[in-house]
Parts: structure tokens; C-alpha cells; sequence
């Protein structure tokens, strides 16, 4: 008996279909949060670079705006500054997270917000970066505890400084005000130290405001990556460190002594012969020459006065001999 007897027959055209239909209710059973489990992980360094970008973005309008106010009395915009930081970060935040627009250093880095609450309830699931945006509650509590909450602590906080209610003099309410005012601060950054530490851990929710809000960054578009490039900043600092450096070193050096190390590699090499008429101290040319007495050596007015009202027996570097006046060459 062949082998090609003993073969099973082939399975019908349409099997594949009944085999479909008979694992469509199977499939349909599973939970949602099973099929819409799609572990992500959103860059630390895009985030953080997109909350550095943000600060300097506000920084540039705050400049422009005051840049406005330049002919106004000096110093009478400081005391608005809270009220110019808080309409600043309300412009920002109703041009961009209001209309579901990502942040300028969001859209740079390629993230938006999404509802994190609302990401068990999707079905149909294929990259993980699907999900809704922010809702109109969480736009408006974003708003509140950015912009409305740093304008109320920082006026706070000022208020308390100007009615020094830290001082141990001040009424009982007044200090324990103030102290609770401590508290509540080192309360919010020991928080937001951990917030930063489980951030570092998960890379999720970079700040305690987005952490309460379940307002998540992902990227805008899976296939994109971020607009930015820093090598023109990493240029920048190489060479701010570059001139740092040689402000800090190029005082330190002796300029004489670098005269006499390259006078050897010079290519004049005539003026080795002639007479040197430098002065002895600074190893320059004078301007307005003098002669040291009795020795009839050259000197800078300044270089010659200075050593000889510091040290009653000032000796000629050259000659050796003491100085005992000094008079105008050619007068």
C-alpha cells in the first residue's frame, strides 16, 4: 500500500471560516483589560527635557513682556511678578492643554497628556499610545494648580516674609502660621522627592500634579521622534566652559616670562642685538620713560614710583645697584 494512501483528505475551502466563528465567542469573553494591556515606556530624558523646554519658553515671554515695561518707573514691575509668572503659564496652558494641544516642550519632545483613568474602558487596542486626552475637569484642575497655585504660594509667601511672621516676637497666630507654612513645604517636597523616585522607577507621571490629575505624557505619534537637537547647545557649553576656562588662567600668566620662553622661537632675531630699552619690571617699551638714578636704566613712571615708595632701598633688576631718584628721560 502506497504512502499516498494512508494521507488524511485535505480540509475544506471554507474550514478556516468555521474555525473563525467558532473562536469569535471565546475571544469576545476575555475581560478588556487583558486585550488593552500594552506595556509602553515613554522616555525620562523627553520628559524632563520637555518640562525644561517648557520653563524656558516662559522664561523668553516673561523677557518680551518686560522688555514692554522698559520705560516705566525702575523696579515697580518686581512687585507684580507673581501676578506676570501666573498670566504667563495661564497663556501657555489655555493655547495648548485647553484646546488638547501639547505644550511647546511637549510638542518638541513628541508627548501629549492622556486620561490615564480612562485606558481600561478601550477596547480595540494597537500601539498602547491610544487613549483619550484630558477631560474639561482635569483641564481646569491643571490650570488651578499650576497657574493658580504657584501665584498663591509665592504671594504667600512673600506676604508672610514682609509681616515677618517668623519673627519669634509676632503674635502666636502669626508664628504658628508660619510654621505651618514650613511644614506644608516640607511636606510637598518630601512628596515630590518620592513622586520623583517611583518616576525614576516606572517612568510615569513626573510631577505630583500630573500624578493626582492621572494625566499621563505619551508620544504623540509612535513613528516620530523628537524635534529638538541639542548640538548646537552642547556647542554652546563646550565653548562657555572653553572661554571660562581661559578667563580664569590667562590672568594667572606672567606676560614677561611669556615674552622670554618665545623670544627664542621669534624670527626677528636682529633685535636680539640692539640695546634693550624695556623696562627692568613689566619688560615693556615705556610710554613715558624714566631713569633710574644713579644707574640710567629705563622705567615706566608707574613701575619705577611703585617700587620705590614700597621699598625705601629699591635695587636695578639690571644692574643691581639702588635707586636714589628718578628723572624724566629727555627732560
Amino acid at each position: 500500500m502506497s504512502s499516498s494512501n494512508l494521507s488524511p483528505p485535505p480540509p475544506p475551502e471554507d474550514e478556516w471560516i468555521r474555525t473563525y466563528l467558532r473562536f469569535i465567542p471565546g475571544w469576545h469573553s476575555l475581560p478588556l483589560s487583558h486585550q488593552s494591556m500594552i506595556p509602553i515606556s515613554i522616555s525620562r530624558v523627553n520628559q524632563f527635557d520637555a518640562a525644561r523646554l517648557d520653563i524656558e519658553m516662559s522664561a523668553m515671554l516673561k523677557e518680551q513682556l518686560v522688555k514692554v515695561f522698559s520705560l516705566m518707573k525702575p523696579g515697580m514691575l518686581f512687585q507684580y511678578e507673581p501676578e506676570l509668572d501666573a498670566f504667563l503659564e495661564f497663556l501657555i496652558w489655555r493655547f495648548s492643554i485647553w484646546v488638547d494641544k501639547p505644550t511647546p516642550g511637549n510638542a518638541l519632545m513628541n508627548l501629549r497628556y492622556r486620561d490615564e483613568r480612562a485606558m481600561d474602558s478601550i477596547g480595540k487596542v494597537r500601539t498602547g499610545l491610544e487613549g483619550p486626552g484630558l477631560t474639561i475637569a482635569q483641564k481646569i484642575l491643571y490650570c488651578i494648580a499650576t497657574a493658580g497655585g504657584q501665584y498663591t504660594w509665592a504671594r504667600l509667601q512673600s506676604f508672610s516674609a514682609f509681616r515677618a511672621w517668623g519673627d519669634s516676637e509676632q503674635r502666636p497666630l502669626a508664628r504658628h502660621a508660619w510654621i505651618l507654612i514650613q511644614r506644608i513645604e516640607g511636606l510637598y517636597k518630601a512628596a515630590s522627592f518620592g513622586n520623583l523616585l517611583i518616576f525614576l522607577y516606572t517612568g510615569r507621571f513626573r510631577n505630583l500634579i500630573e500624578r493626582v490629575l492621572q494625566a499621563r505624557l505619551v508620544y504623540g505619534s509612535p513613528n516620530m521622534n523628537r524635534a529638538v537637537s541639542f548640538e548646537y547647545m552642547n556647542r554652546q557649553l563646550v565653548w562657555n566652559e572653553f572661554s571660562e576656562m581661559l578667563l580664569l588662567l590667562l590672568p594667572l600668566l606672567n606676560s614677561s616670562s611669556m615674552k622670554k620662553l618665545l623670544s627664542p622661537f621669534s624670527k626677528d632675531k636682529s633685535s636680539s642685538s640692539k640695546v634693550d630699552d624695556s623696562c627692568p619690571i613689566c619688560q615693556a617699551i615705556p610710554a613715558i620713560p624714566f631713569l633710574a638714578l644713579p644707574c640710567q636704566h629705563r622705567y615706566c613712571y608707574y613701575c619705577l614710583r611703585t617700587r620705590c615708595s614700597a621699598a625705601t632701598s629699591f635695587r636695578c633688576p639690571s644692574c643691581g645697584e639702588p635707586v636714589v631718584a628718578m628723572q624724566r628721560h629727555g627732560g
